[in-house]
This record gives C-alpha cells, sequence and structure tokens, in this order.
C-alpha cells in the first residue's frame, strides 16, 4: 500500500466520521427539542393537578374518629331498639350525647343520611325508626 491510497483511505473515515457526528448532533438536537417539550407538558400537568386539588373538594379524606363513633352510636341505639321511634333530641338523651341544639342540628343531619341511605325509616316528621328488614321469599 502506498502513501496516496493510505491517505486516500483515511479520508474516507474521516468522512465518514464526520457524517456520523453530524447525524448524531442532528439526533441530539432532535431529542433536545422533544425533552424540552415533554418537560413543559410535565410541567402543565403538574401545575394542572395543584390546581385541581386546591379547588376540588377532598372526597377521599376519612371521617373524623367522633364522627364515625357517632354514627356506631346512632346504629347500636336503633339495632338494641329496633321497634321503637326516636326523636334526634330523645336519642341523644338516650346515649348521653350533649342535648344542646347544635349537637342535636348534626345528629338530624347523621338520622338524614341514615334514612337516605336505607336503614332508618321516618314514619313521622323528626321521628327515626329502624327500617323493617322485609323476609326473604321462600323458593317453590
Amino acid at each position: 500500500m502506498n502513501i496516496t491510497e493510505l491517505l486516500a483511505g483515511r479520508q474516507a473515515q474521516r468522512d465518514e466520521t464526520t457524517a456520523r457526528a453530524a447525524e448524531l448532533r442532528d439526533q441530539i438536537e432532535n431529542l433536545t427539542a422533544a425533552l424540552a417539550e415533554t418537560e413543559a407538558r410535565l410541567a402543565d400537568l403538574v401545575t394542572t393537578q395543584k390546581v385541581i386539588a386546591e379547588l376540588a373538594p377532598a372526597h377521599n379524606e376519612p371521617e373524623p374518629p367522633e364522627t364515625s363513633t357517632a354514627y356506631q352510636a346512632i346504629v347500636n341505639a336503633f339495632n338494641q331498639h329496633p321497634d321503637q321511634e326516636f326523636r334526634a333530641r330523645e336519642l341523644h338523651e338516650l346515649l348521653g350525647m350533649p342535648t344542646d341544639e347544635a349537637s342535636v342540628n348534626v345528629t338530624r343531619a347523621r338520622l338524614g343520611r341514615l334514612t337516605r341511605q336505607g336503614f332508618l325509616a321516618q314514619p313521622g316528621r323528626g321521628r327515626y325508626q329502624k327500617r323493617a328488614q322485609r323476609p326473604l321469599k321462600q323458593p317453590c
């Protein structure tokens, strides 16, 4: 191999390497642009999520323990006296709960919810009773 052939071979390798470097630079430029767009989209999504979280009411928060305890006490009272009708104030007296108007009003709301859920019936205005269980039909 002579010098001219060696130089020509090296020039061809240099040209190929230069072309490959240009291709890689183009890829880097395209990937950099795609990365910038993706990061901008991600920032928009994070911002949107924060705004929605601030505006939306929290439905997944557990009820405070005293609320769960109060509901359980009310349900237990109706289970112990399934045929008896109660007014909210009477229920408070039975359970030893405070009988101030605000506390009784909270219980009225709880009784309304239990009625809507089908656990209680409202046989008269302001009166609540455990809903009677329907007997299961016997198969023929």
